[in-house]
């Protein structure tokens, strides 16, 4: 990168203001608008029957190849799509818009169907990748434009696939996953959540939140002090947290949260950023994510709950500002999926 262009993006992204500007929003639609239809590098999360599904990743995923991997790629379409509704005139407009139609294609979903159904992928990008693809159907669904519309139907036979998996999936887990990794299971079941909800998806919503209450219910005292682990890149305690704001009402949510995580209440609490030693390690730079994973759920909690949890604003801020230039580093490591995650913390910060 141009290390002139590089000093003046810099200054652009650290100087976020409450809103996103024209501006901010050009400079993050880069960086999916980069690695979109960029096949290499990419690391294929593929299980192999025999040597006849060795494929080249466009072959294997026509839509979502780029960005190194398919759930970053994912997110990456999200991205540009939650950016185009808010900034009509955003730059190189036409250009992404005809990415999305070419990517997101029937025929393309198709593909991506029939490589999901078969018998040995039941597992795949479960359910981190499911979660996305929810989200950026919701994305779509909620975007009164005709070309969002049309890939919003060409979308939604993948997304009820994921619904189907969510449902046969659930039953089956005894016990949640606590990672702070794509297996998380409150994070992959939050933005289920907020898609059952928003498309009116009764029976999925009962699913979801019976699943969630006899998941973590129970728990008590999460160990903040065990964050972060090496490559984190979402707080297993937040996440948890934001789940069962999300399912509980008021008062059973504030005693569950005195039980689960007393400390939030305290006005001096205080939790040290995540720092990241080596940029360009693909896993250490996960740390950045679990950055704006504290932010993206403080906001949500003090949005839903301002006289109560106001105090967790700077904290929240400071975890947000503390890695946001890490977006535009020039390492692919994490530029490929980074703005996915400032956005949805942008989403929240309000």
């Amino acid at each position: 990168m141009n290390y002139l262009k590089y000093f003046f993006l810099l200054i652009s992204i650290t100087s976020f203001s409450q809103e996103l500007t024209i501006g901010q929003a050009n400079h993050l639609a880069s960086l999916p608008i980069k690695c979109l239809q960029q096949e290499y590098p990419n690391k294929l999360g593929q299980m192999l029957i025999d040597s006849s599904e060795i494929q080249s990743p466009k072959k294997l995923h026509p839509a979502f190849y780029g960005c190194f991997d398919w759930h970053s790629s994912v997110h990456g379409h999200w991205s540009l799509v939650y950016l185009l509704k808010r900034f009509p005139n955003i730059e190189k407009k036409e250009e992404i818009i005809a990415k999305l139609k070419i990517n997101l294609s029937k025929e393309n979903i198709q593909k991506e169907i029939e490589y999901l159904t078969k018998n040995h992928e039941k597992s795949f990008e479960r359910t981190y990748g499911w979660a996305w693809i929810l989200k950026l159907q919701m994305e779509l669904e909620n975007y009164n434009e005709p070309f969002a519309q049309e890939l919003a139907q060409n979308l939604k036979p993948l997304s009820n696939l994921f619904i189907q998996s969510y449902s046969d999936f659930l039953p089956k887990l005894l016990y949640p996953i606590r990672a702070g990794t794509h297996t998380n299971t409150a994070f992959g079941l939050s933005f289920a959540l907020d898609y059952a909800i928003f498309s009116k998806n009764l029976s999925f919503e009962k699913l979801i939140k019976e699943n969630a209450i006899r998941l973590y219910q129970e728990d008590q005292n999460c160990p903040f002090n065990w964050e972060p682990s090496g490559t984190d890149f979402l707080s297993p305690c937040l996440e948890e947290m934001g789940l069962m704001q999300r399912v509980l009402l008021k008062k059973e949510f504030f005693a569950w949260l005195k039980k689960f995580a007393p400390q939030l209440s305290n006005k001096k609490f205080s939790w040290e950023v995540a720092k990241v030693s080596d940029r360009t390690d693909g896993h250490l730079v996960h740390l950045d994510g679990l950055n704006f994973s504290r932010a993206w759920n403080m906001y949500h909690l003090i949005n839903q709950y301002p006289k109560e949890f106001s105090h967790l604003k700077l904290l929240a801020d400071t975890h947000f500002n503390f890695s946001l230039p890490s977006i535009v580093d020039g390492n692919y490591e994490g530029e490929h999926w980074l703005a996915s995650f400032a956005l949805r913390t942008f989403e929240e910060k309000k």
